[in-house]
Protein backbone atom coordinates (compact mmCIF):
# COMPACT_ATOMS: atom_id res chain seq x y z
CA UNK A 1 0.00 0.00 0.00
CA UNK A 2 1.25 3.51 -0.79
CA UNK A 3 2.65 5.29 2.26
CA UNK A 4 1.31 8.69 3.25
CA UNK A 5 4.68 10.27 2.39
CA UNK A 6 4.51 8.85 -1.16
CA UNK A 7 0.83 9.80 -1.53
CA UNK A 8 1.65 13.37 -0.51
CA UNK A 9 4.51 13.50 -3.05
CA UNK A 10 2.10 12.28 -5.74
CA UNK A 11 -0.41 14.95 -4.71
CA UNK A 12 2.25 17.66 -5.02
CA UNK A 13 3.18 16.29 -8.46
CA UNK A 14 -0.50 16.47 -9.52
CA UNK A 15 -0.66 20.04 -8.23
CA UNK A 16 2.47 20.97 -10.17
CA UNK A 17 0.99 19.53 -13.35
CA UNK A 18 -2.20 21.51 -12.78
CA UNK A 19 -0.31 24.74 -12.11
CA UNK A 20 -1.38 24.86 -8.45
CA UNK A 21 0.61 26.00 -5.44
CA UNK A 22 2.62 22.97 -4.32
CA UNK A 23 2.94 24.00 -0.68
CA UNK A 24 -0.82 24.58 -0.48
CA UNK A 25 -1.43 21.15 -2.02
CA UNK A 26 0.78 19.43 0.53
CA UNK A 27 -0.99 21.29 3.34
CA UNK A 28 -4.36 20.12 1.97
CA UNK A 29 -3.12 16.54 1.80
CA UNK A 30 -1.74 16.60 5.34
CA UNK A 31 -5.06 17.96 6.61
CA UNK A 32 -7.00 15.27 4.72
CA UNK A 33 -4.85 12.49 6.20
CA UNK A 34 -5.15 13.97 9.69
CA UNK A 35 -8.94 14.33 9.63
CA UNK A 36 -9.34 10.78 8.28
CA UNK A 37 -7.11 9.33 11.00
CA UNK A 38 -8.10 11.49 13.96
CA UNK A 39 -9.94 8.64 15.73
CA UNK A 40 -7.31 5.97 15.07
CA UNK A 41 -5.22 5.17 18.13
CA UNK A 42 -1.60 6.27 17.75
CA UNK A 43 -2.23 7.79 14.30
CA UNK A 44 -0.54 11.05 15.25
CA UNK A 45 2.79 9.19 15.62
CA UNK A 46 2.64 7.83 12.05
CA UNK A 47 1.25 11.10 10.69
CA UNK A 48 4.10 13.14 12.18
CA UNK A 49 6.71 10.67 10.93
CA UNK A 50 5.26 10.60 7.39
CA UNK A 51 4.98 14.40 7.19
CA UNK A 52 8.45 15.01 8.63
CA UNK A 53 7.33 16.64 11.89
CA UNK A 54 8.38 16.27 15.48
CA UNK A 55 6.04 13.90 17.29
CA UNK A 56 3.08 16.03 18.42
CA UNK A 57 -0.52 15.04 19.07
CA UNK A 58 -1.45 18.74 19.00
CA UNK A 59 -0.09 19.24 15.44
CA UNK A 60 -2.14 16.26 14.28
CA UNK A 61 -5.25 17.56 16.04
CA UNK A 62 -4.93 21.05 14.53
CA UNK A 63 -4.44 19.60 11.04
CA UNK A 64 -7.48 17.36 11.56
CA UNK A 65 -9.53 20.42 12.53
CA UNK A 66 -8.45 22.20 9.33
CA UNK A 67 -9.31 19.13 7.26
CA UNK A 68 -12.71 18.61 8.83
CA UNK A 69 -14.43 20.83 6.26
CA UNK A 70 -13.07 18.67 3.43
CA UNK A 71 -15.55 15.98 4.50
CA UNK A 72 -18.42 18.21 3.39
CA UNK A 73 -16.98 19.80 0.26
CA UNK A 74 -13.94 19.97 -2.02
CA UNK A 75 -10.62 21.38 -0.86
CA UNK A 76 -9.88 24.97 -2.02
CA UNK A 77 -7.49 23.78 -4.76
CA UNK A 78 -9.92 21.07 -5.87
CA UNK A 79 -12.72 23.64 -5.95
CA UNK A 80 -10.61 25.95 -8.13
CA UNK A 81 -10.02 23.12 -10.63
CA UNK A 82 -13.72 22.24 -10.71
CA UNK A 83 -14.65 25.90 -11.19
CA UNK A 84 -12.21 26.19 -14.10
CA UNK A 85 -13.39 22.83 -15.54
CA UNK A 86 -9.72 21.86 -15.63
CA UNK A 87 -8.66 18.67 -17.36
CA UNK A 88 -6.35 18.08 -14.38
CA UNK A 89 -9.20 17.88 -11.86
CA UNK A 90 -9.47 14.08 -12.11
CA UNK A 91 -5.75 13.60 -11.44
CA UNK A 92 -5.86 15.88 -8.42
CA UNK A 93 -9.03 14.28 -7.03
CA UNK A 94 -7.47 10.84 -7.49
CA UNK A 95 -4.32 11.94 -5.67
CA UNK A 96 -6.45 13.27 -2.79
CA UNK A 97 -8.28 9.93 -2.67
CA UNK A 98 -4.93 8.13 -2.39
CA UNK A 99 -3.94 10.46 0.46
CA UNK A 100 -7.25 9.70 2.21
CA UNK A 101 -6.65 5.96 1.77
CA UNK A 102 -3.12 6.27 3.17
CA UNK A 103 -4.49 8.29 6.07
CA UNK A 104 -7.05 5.58 6.86
CA UNK A 105 -4.17 3.15 7.52
CA UNK A 106 -2.29 5.31 10.05
CA UNK A 107 -1.95 4.13 13.64
CA UNK A 108 -4.33 1.34 14.58
CA UNK A 109 -6.89 1.79 11.80
CA UNK A 110 -10.54 0.99 12.30
CA UNK A 111 -13.88 1.41 10.57
CA UNK A 112 -14.23 5.09 11.50
CA UNK A 113 -11.16 5.93 9.42
CA UNK A 114 -12.62 4.07 6.43
CA UNK A 115 -15.92 5.97 6.72
CA UNK A 116 -14.10 9.30 6.94
CA UNK A 117 -11.87 8.47 3.95
CA UNK A 118 -14.94 7.52 1.90
CA UNK A 119 -16.68 10.80 2.80
CA UNK A 120 -13.64 12.96 2.05
CA UNK A 121 -13.15 11.25 -1.31
CA UNK A 122 -16.76 11.67 -2.48
CA UNK A 123 -16.79 15.29 -1.27
CA UNK A 124 -14.16 16.21 -3.88
CA UNK A 125 -16.88 16.18 -6.52
CA UNK A 126 -18.59 18.96 -4.63
CA UNK A 127 -21.07 16.71 -2.84
CA UNK A 128 -22.63 15.25 -5.97
CA UNK A 129 -24.76 12.26 -4.96
CA UNK A 130 -23.77 10.50 -8.15
CA UNK A 131 -20.20 10.36 -6.96
CA UNK A 132 -21.11 8.54 -3.79
CA UNK A 133 -22.28 5.25 -5.25
CA UNK A 134 -20.38 2.35 -3.78
CA UNK A 135 -22.06 -0.52 -5.60
CA UNK A 136 -20.56 -2.35 -8.58
CA UNK A 137 -23.87 -2.24 -10.45
CA UNK A 138 -23.60 1.52 -10.92
CA UNK A 139 -20.09 1.55 -12.33
CA UNK A 140 -18.71 1.01 -15.77
CA UNK A 141 -17.15 -2.41 -16.50
CA UNK A 142 -13.71 -2.60 -14.96
CA UNK A 143 -14.37 0.31 -12.59
CA UNK A 144 -13.36 -1.83 -9.64
CA UNK A 145 -10.26 -3.41 -11.18
CA UNK A 146 -7.90 -2.37 -8.38
CA UNK A 147 -4.12 -2.52 -8.47
CA UNK A 148 -2.40 -5.13 -6.31
CA UNK A 149 -1.40 -3.97 -2.84
CA UNK A 150 -0.12 -5.25 0.47
CA UNK A 151 -2.71 -5.91 3.20
CA UNK A 152 -2.80 -3.52 6.12
CA UNK A 153 -2.76 -5.20 9.55
CA UNK A 154 -6.18 -4.87 11.17
CA UNK A 155 -8.02 -3.84 8.02
CA UNK A 156 -9.74 -6.33 5.75
CA UNK A 157 -9.08 -5.99 2.03
CA UNK A 158 -12.78 -5.40 1.35
CA UNK A 159 -12.81 -2.48 3.77
CA UNK A 160 -9.89 -0.81 2.01
CA UNK A 161 -11.44 -1.62 -1.35
CA UNK A 162 -14.42 0.49 -0.38
CA UNK A 163 -12.28 3.63 -0.29
CA UNK A 164 -10.44 2.56 -3.44
CA UNK A 165 -13.73 1.99 -5.29
CA UNK A 166 -14.93 5.47 -4.40
CA UNK A 167 -11.63 7.04 -5.44
CA UNK A 168 -11.78 5.17 -8.73
CA UNK A 169 -15.31 6.41 -9.38
CA UNK A 170 -14.36 9.99 -8.57
CA UNK A 171 -11.52 9.79 -11.10
CA UNK A 172 -13.80 8.32 -13.75
CA UNK A 173 -16.65 10.74 -13.19
CA UNK A 174 -14.36 13.77 -13.30
CA UNK A 175 -12.72 12.38 -16.41
CA UNK A 176 -16.16 12.07 -18.04
CA UNK A 177 -17.14 15.59 -16.96
CA UNK A 178 -13.95 16.92 -18.55
CA UNK A 179 -14.55 15.12 -21.83
CA UNK A 180 -12.17 12.17 -21.40
CA UNK A 181 -12.67 9.39 -23.91
CA UNK A 182 -14.78 6.49 -22.65
CA UNK A 183 -12.62 3.81 -21.08
CA UNK A 184 -9.66 6.10 -20.55
CA UNK A 185 -8.06 6.59 -17.17
CA UNK A 186 -7.84 10.23 -16.14
CA UNK A 187 -5.17 9.27 -13.62
CA UNK A 188 -2.54 7.96 -16.02
CA UNK A 189 -3.78 9.33 -19.36
CA UNK A 190 -3.44 5.74 -20.61
CA UNK A 191 -6.41 3.75 -21.98
CA UNK A 192 -7.89 1.43 -19.39
CA UNK A 193 -6.73 -2.16 -19.91
CA UNK A 194 -4.14 -1.21 -22.51
CA UNK A 195 -3.48 -4.10 -24.85
CA UNK A 196 -6.91 -5.68 -24.26
CA UNK A 197 -9.89 -5.54 -26.54
CA UNK A 198 -12.24 -2.65 -25.72
CA UNK A 199 -15.53 -3.56 -24.00
CA UNK A 200 -18.73 -3.23 -25.98
CA UNK A 201 -21.61 -1.13 -24.68
CA UNK A 202 -23.02 -4.11 -22.80
CA UNK A 203 -19.67 -4.90 -21.20
CA UNK A 204 -18.95 -7.96 -23.43
CA UNK A 205 -15.37 -8.18 -24.67
CA UNK A 206 -15.05 -7.91 -28.47
CA UNK A 207 -12.29 -8.15 -31.08
CA UNK A 208 -9.95 -5.20 -30.92
CA UNK A 209 -10.52 -2.87 -33.85
CA UNK A 210 -7.91 -0.92 -35.79
CA UNK A 211 -7.36 2.47 -34.18
CA UNK A 212 -9.37 5.10 -35.98
CA UNK A 213 -8.29 8.67 -36.52
CA UNK A 214 -9.73 10.60 -33.61
CA UNK A 215 -12.24 13.28 -34.64
CA UNK A 216 -11.30 16.89 -34.12
CA UNK A 217 -12.20 17.91 -30.59
CA UNK A 218 -15.19 20.20 -30.49
CA UNK A 219 -15.18 23.18 -28.19
CA UNK A 220 -17.37 22.41 -25.19
CA UNK A 221 -19.94 25.11 -24.43
CA UNK A 222 -19.67 26.72 -21.02
CA UNK A 223 -21.97 25.30 -18.41
CA UNK A 224 -24.92 27.67 -17.96
CA UNK A 225 -24.81 29.76 -14.80
CA UNK A 226 -27.66 28.95 -12.44
CA UNK A 227 -30.29 31.64 -12.13
CA UNK A 228 -31.17 33.40 -8.90
CA UNK A 229 -34.46 31.52 -8.85
CA UNK A 230 -32.72 28.14 -9.18
CA UNK A 231 -30.27 28.95 -6.39
CA UNK A 232 -33.01 30.23 -4.09
CA UNK A 233 -34.91 27.02 -4.79
CA UNK A 234 -31.82 25.06 -3.67
CA UNK A 235 -31.72 27.19 -0.54
CA UNK A 236 -35.38 26.52 0.17
CA UNK A 237 -34.80 22.78 -0.26
CA UNK A 238 -32.34 22.74 2.66
CA UNK A 239 -33.65 21.20 5.86
CA UNK A 240 -34.60 23.73 8.58
CA UNK A 241 -33.03 27.24 8.57
CA UNK A 242 -36.36 29.08 8.15
CA UNK A 243 -35.05 32.44 9.41
CA UNK A 244 -31.86 32.14 7.37
CA UNK A 245 -33.80 31.44 4.17
CA UNK A 246 -36.05 34.47 4.76
CA UNK A 247 -33.05 36.77 5.26
CA UNK A 248 -31.21 35.51 2.16
CA UNK A 249 -34.39 35.98 0.10
CA UNK A 250 -34.62 39.55 1.43
CA UNK A 251 -30.95 40.23 0.65
CA UNK A 252 -31.36 38.90 -2.90
CA UNK A 253 -34.42 41.09 -3.49
CA UNK A 254 -32.72 44.24 -2.15
CA UNK A 255 -29.55 43.68 -4.20
CA UNK A 256 -31.55 42.91 -7.34
CA UNK A 257 -33.48 46.18 -7.08
CA UNK A 258 -30.26 48.08 -6.35
CA UNK A 259 -28.78 46.68 -9.56
CA UNK A 260 -31.87 47.62 -11.58
CA UNK A 261 -31.85 51.16 -10.16
CA UNK A 262 -28.20 51.61 -11.13
CA UNK A 263 -28.95 50.33 -14.62
CA UNK A 264 -31.78 52.86 -14.90
CA UNK A 265 -29.45 55.70 -13.84
CA UNK A 266 -31.10 56.21 -10.46
CA UNK A 267 -29.23 57.09 -7.30
CA UNK A 268 -28.94 54.23 -4.84
CA UNK A 269 -27.43 54.01 -1.37
CA UNK A 270 -24.40 51.74 -1.17
CA UNK A 271 -25.53 48.48 0.40
CA UNK A 272 -22.89 46.45 2.22
CA UNK A 273 -22.78 42.95 0.80
CA UNK A 274 -20.49 41.49 3.46
CA UNK A 275 -22.21 39.26 6.02
CA UNK A 276 -21.83 37.92 9.56
CA UNK A 277 -23.03 34.34 10.11
CA UNK A 278 -23.66 33.60 13.79
CA UNK A 279 -24.19 30.00 14.85
CA UNK A 280 -22.85 26.87 16.44
CA UNK A 281 -20.84 24.33 14.40
CA UNK A 282 -22.69 22.29 11.78
CA UNK A 283 -25.66 24.64 11.37
CA UNK A 284 -25.26 25.04 7.60
CA UNK A 285 -23.18 28.22 7.48
CA UNK A 286 -20.75 26.99 4.81
CA UNK A 287 -23.53 25.48 2.69
CA UNK A 288 -25.47 28.75 2.73
CA UNK A 289 -22.28 30.74 2.03
CA UNK A 290 -21.72 28.64 -1.09
CA UNK A 291 -25.27 29.41 -2.28
CA UNK A 292 -24.81 33.11 -1.50
CA UNK A 293 -21.72 33.11 -3.74
CA UNK A 294 -23.79 31.67 -6.57
CA UNK A 295 -26.67 34.09 -5.98
CA UNK A 296 -24.35 37.12 -6.02
CA UNK A 297 -22.79 35.86 -9.23
CA UNK A 298 -26.22 35.37 -10.83
CA UNK A 299 -27.13 38.95 -9.82
CA UNK A 300 -23.99 40.20 -11.59
CA UNK A 301 -22.32 41.32 -8.35
CA UNK A 302 -19.46 38.81 -8.60
CA UNK A 303 -17.56 37.67 -11.69
CA UNK A 304 -16.85 34.03 -10.67
CA UNK A 305 -18.90 33.03 -7.63
CA UNK A 306 -16.38 30.65 -6.02
CA UNK A 307 -16.23 30.11 -2.24
CA UNK A 308 -12.85 30.15 -0.51
CA UNK A 309 -13.09 28.95 3.09
CA UNK A 310 -10.25 29.72 5.51
CA UNK A 311 -9.51 30.05 9.22
CA UNK A 312 -6.85 31.89 11.22
CA UNK A 313 -4.08 29.44 10.33
CA UNK A 314 -4.48 30.22 6.62
CA UNK A 315 -4.28 33.99 7.14
CA UNK A 316 -1.63 34.36 9.84
CA UNK A 317 2.08 33.61 9.37
CA UNK A 318 4.78 33.02 11.94
CA UNK A 319 6.42 36.44 11.65
CA UNK A 320 5.20 40.02 11.46
CA UNK A 321 5.22 41.23 7.87
CA UNK A 322 4.60 37.76 6.46
CA UNK A 323 0.98 37.76 7.61
CA UNK A 324 0.06 40.67 5.35
CA UNK A 325 1.47 38.88 2.29
CA UNK A 326 -0.27 35.64 3.25
CA UNK A 327 -3.62 37.40 3.72
CA UNK A 328 -3.27 39.25 0.41
CA UNK A 329 -2.64 35.92 -1.35
CA UNK A 330 -5.76 34.36 0.20
CA UNK A 331 -7.90 37.36 -0.76
CA UNK A 332 -6.54 37.19 -4.30
CA UNK A 333 -7.70 33.57 -4.58
CA UNK A 334 -11.19 34.66 -3.46
CA UNK A 335 -11.47 37.67 -5.77
CA UNK A 336 -14.57 37.33 -7.92
CA UNK A 337 -16.24 35.23 -5.23
CA UNK A 338 -16.79 34.88 -1.50
CA UNK A 339 -14.10 34.66 1.18
CA UNK A 340 -15.54 32.71 4.12
CA UNK A 341 -13.58 33.11 7.39
CA UNK A 342 -14.58 30.57 10.01
CA UNK A 343 -14.07 31.40 13.71
CA UNK A 344 -13.04 34.89 12.62
CA UNK A 345 -12.80 36.08 16.25
CA UNK A 346 -9.64 33.96 16.60
CA UNK A 347 -7.88 36.81 14.76
CA UNK A 348 -8.38 39.04 17.82
CA UNK A 349 -5.97 39.32 20.68
CA UNK A 350 -2.48 39.46 19.17
CA UNK A 351 -0.41 41.52 16.75
CA UNK A 352 -0.40 38.80 14.07
CA UNK A 353 -4.18 38.64 13.97
CA UNK A 354 -4.38 42.46 13.98
CA UNK A 355 -2.07 42.54 10.96
CA UNK A 356 -4.37 40.07 9.18
CA UNK A 357 -7.48 42.14 10.04
CA UNK A 358 -5.88 45.42 8.92
CA UNK A 359 -4.80 43.81 5.64
CA UNK A 360 -8.23 42.30 5.15
CA UNK A 361 -9.99 45.66 5.66
CA UNK A 362 -7.73 47.28 3.06
CA UNK A 363 -8.26 44.45 0.57
CA UNK A 364 -12.04 44.62 1.07
CA UNK A 365 -11.92 48.30 0.17
CA UNK A 366 -9.62 47.82 -2.84
CA UNK A 367 -11.68 44.93 -4.21
CA UNK A 368 -15.12 46.08 -3.08
CA UNK A 369 -16.62 45.66 -6.56
CA UNK A 370 -15.73 41.96 -6.92
CA UNK A 371 -15.31 40.46 -3.46
CA UNK A 372 -17.68 39.48 -0.66
CA UNK A 373 -16.44 38.50 2.78
CA UNK A 374 -18.48 36.38 5.19
CA UNK A 375 -17.21 35.97 8.76
CA UNK A 376 -18.64 33.21 10.91
CA UNK A 377 -18.53 31.79 14.42
CA UNK A 378 -20.21 31.62 17.81
CA UNK A 379 -22.61 34.55 18.41
CA UNK A 380 -21.09 36.32 21.45
CA UNK A 381 -17.40 36.20 20.36
CA UNK A 382 -18.44 37.36 16.88
CA UNK A 383 -20.33 40.36 18.26
CA UNK A 384 -17.29 41.38 20.33
CA UNK A 385 -14.94 40.79 17.38
CA UNK A 386 -16.92 43.07 15.03
CA UNK A 387 -17.52 45.81 17.63
CA UNK A 388 -13.83 46.07 18.56
CA UNK A 389 -12.69 47.06 15.07
CA UNK A 390 -14.24 50.17 13.44
CA UNK A 391 -13.06 49.04 10.02
CA UNK A 392 -14.99 45.79 10.35
CA UNK A 393 -18.03 47.35 12.03
CA UNK A 394 -18.63 49.70 9.10
CA UNK A 395 -18.44 46.86 6.58
CA UNK A 396 -20.42 44.12 8.33
CA UNK A 397 -23.91 45.51 8.92
CA UNK A 398 -25.97 42.40 8.21
CA UNK A 399 -25.96 39.54 10.69
CA UNK A 400 -27.74 36.23 10.05
CA UNK A 401 -28.33 33.86 12.96
CA UNK A 402 -28.21 30.09 12.38
CA UNK A 403 -30.24 28.20 14.99
CA UNK A 404 -29.39 24.68 16.15
CA UNK A 405 -31.28 21.89 14.37
CA UNK A 406 -34.05 19.97 16.10
CA UNK A 407 -33.85 16.17 16.48
CA UNK A 408 -36.33 15.69 13.62
CA UNK A 409 -34.28 17.97 11.37
CA UNK A 410 -31.07 16.12 12.25
CA UNK A 411 -32.74 12.79 11.49
CA UNK A 412 -33.84 14.17 8.10
CA UNK A 413 -30.31 15.46 7.43
CA UNK A 414 -28.87 12.04 8.32
CA UNK A 415 -31.33 10.29 5.98
CA UNK A 416 -30.41 12.74 3.20
CA UNK A 417 -26.66 12.15 3.68
CA UNK A 418 -27.12 8.38 3.72
CA UNK A 419 -29.25 8.47 0.56
CA UNK A 420 -26.71 10.69 -1.23
CA UNK A 421 -24.03 8.09 -0.44
CA UNK A 422 -26.23 5.36 -2.00
CA UNK A 423 -26.96 3.57 1.27
CA UNK A 424 -30.30 2.61 2.78
CA UNK A 425 -31.17 3.51 6.38
CA UNK A 426 -34.58 2.24 7.41
CA UNK A 427 -36.75 3.37 10.31
CA UNK A 428 -34.93 1.14 12.85
CA UNK A 429 -31.69 3.00 12.04
CA UNK A 430 -33.40 6.39 12.36
CA UNK A 431 -34.97 5.26 15.65
CA UNK A 432 -31.47 4.38 16.92
CA UNK A 433 -30.26 7.80 15.75
CA UNK A 434 -33.02 9.53 17.73
CA UNK A 435 -32.00 7.56 20.84
CA UNK A 436 -28.42 8.79 20.43
CA UNK A 437 -29.57 12.38 19.90
CA UNK A 438 -31.83 12.26 22.95
CA UNK A 439 -28.90 11.17 25.11
CA UNK A 440 -26.43 13.75 23.74
CA UNK A 441 -25.75 16.95 25.62
CA UNK A 442 -26.42 20.10 23.57
CA UNK A 443 -23.80 22.64 24.54
CA UNK A 444 -22.32 25.41 22.37
CA UNK A 445 -19.84 22.91 20.92
CA UNK A 446 -22.49 20.42 19.78
CA UNK A 447 -21.79 19.67 16.13
CA UNK A 448 -25.37 19.61 14.73
CA UNK A 449 -25.14 18.33 11.12
CA UNK A 450 -21.44 17.66 11.67
CA UNK A 451 -22.39 15.37 14.57
CA UNK A 452 -24.72 13.26 12.42
CA UNK A 453 -22.21 13.26 9.57
CA UNK A 454 -19.64 11.77 11.94
CA UNK A 455 -22.20 9.15 12.95
CA UNK A 456 -22.85 8.37 9.27
CA UNK A 457 -19.12 8.02 8.54
CA UNK A 458 -18.71 5.67 11.49
CA UNK A 459 -21.76 3.68 10.32
CA UNK A 460 -20.29 3.34 6.81
CA UNK A 461 -17.05 2.08 8.31
CA UNK A 462 -18.82 -0.35 10.68
CA UNK A 463 -20.96 -1.57 7.76
CA UNK A 464 -17.82 -2.38 5.73
CA UNK A 465 -16.26 -3.99 8.80
CA UNK A 466 -19.36 -6.14 9.28
CA UNK A 467 -19.14 -7.40 5.69
CA UNK A 468 -15.37 -7.91 5.63
CA UNK A 469 -15.57 -11.72 5.76
CA UNK A 470 -18.33 -12.05 3.13
CA UNK A 471 -16.67 -12.84 -0.20
CA UNK A 472 -19.59 -11.82 -2.45
CA UNK A 473 -22.06 -9.59 -0.58
CA UNK A 474 -25.43 -9.04 -2.26
CA UNK A 475 -26.52 -5.65 -3.55
CA UNK A 476 -28.92 -5.36 -0.61
CA UNK A 477 -26.11 -6.16 1.85
CA UNK A 478 -23.85 -3.57 0.19
CA UNK A 479 -26.47 -0.86 0.63
CA UNK A 480 -28.24 -1.58 3.92
CA UNK A 481 -27.14 -0.02 7.19
CA UNK A 482 -28.32 -1.67 10.40
CA UNK A 483 -28.95 -0.11 13.82
CA UNK A 484 -25.83 -1.83 15.18
CA UNK A 485 -23.74 0.05 12.60
CA UNK A 486 -24.74 3.28 14.32
CA UNK A 487 -22.59 3.77 17.40
CA UNK A 488 -23.07 6.78 19.66
CA UNK A 489 -20.24 9.28 19.77
CA UNK A 490 -19.37 8.17 23.29
CA UNK A 491 -18.99 4.59 22.02
CA UNK A 492 -16.42 5.61 19.43
CA UNK A 493 -12.75 5.25 20.26
CA UNK A 494 -11.29 8.71 21.01
CA UNK A 495 -8.05 9.68 19.29
CA UNK A 496 -4.93 8.75 21.19
CA UNK A 497 -3.29 11.63 22.98
CA UNK A 498 -0.02 12.14 24.76
CA UNK A 499 -0.65 11.45 28.45
CA UNK A 500 -0.10 14.57 30.56
CA UNK A 501 3.08 14.69 32.57
CA UNK A 502 2.56 14.94 36.32
CA UNK A 503 4.18 18.12 37.69
CA UNK A 504 6.94 17.60 40.23
CA UNK A 505 6.36 19.37 43.55
CA UNK A 506 9.69 20.97 44.59
CA UNK A 507 8.55 21.02 48.22
CA UNK A 508 6.84 17.70 48.87
CA UNK A 509 4.97 17.25 52.13
CA UNK A 510 6.76 14.99 54.62
CA UNK A 511 5.46 11.44 54.74
CA UNK A 512 3.41 10.57 57.78
CA UNK A 513 4.96 8.00 60.08
CA UNK A 514 3.02 4.81 60.37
Amino acid sequence: MTSLADALDALVAAARKAGLDEAAARAEGEAVAATVSERSRGAFVDWCAQTGRERSAEEHMLAAKRGNRFRAGPTPLMASLLLAKSAESADYAGALADVALAGSALGEPGPDAVGAATTVTTAQLGGSPASASLTPSSAAPGAFDLPPRQPVPGLGDQVLDQVRRVGDQVRRQLGALNGAAPGSSPVTDEPAGAGDAPPAADGVQTQAAEPATPPAEEAKPDEPVKTVEELLAELDALIGLADVKAEIHRQAAVLRIEGLRKKAGLESPTITRHLVFNGNPGTGKTTVARLVAGIYRALGLLSKGQLVEVDRSELVAGYLGQTAAKTVEVVKSAEGGVLFIDEAYSLSGDQYGKEAIDTLVKEMEDKRDDLVVIVAGYPLPMAIFISENPGLESRFRTTIDFADYTDDELAAIFASMVGAADYDAGEPVLARLREILAGTERGPSFGNARFVRNLMEAAIGHHAWRLRDIAEPTLDELRTLLPEDLASDTDLEPPAEVPPTEPVDPFPAPEEES
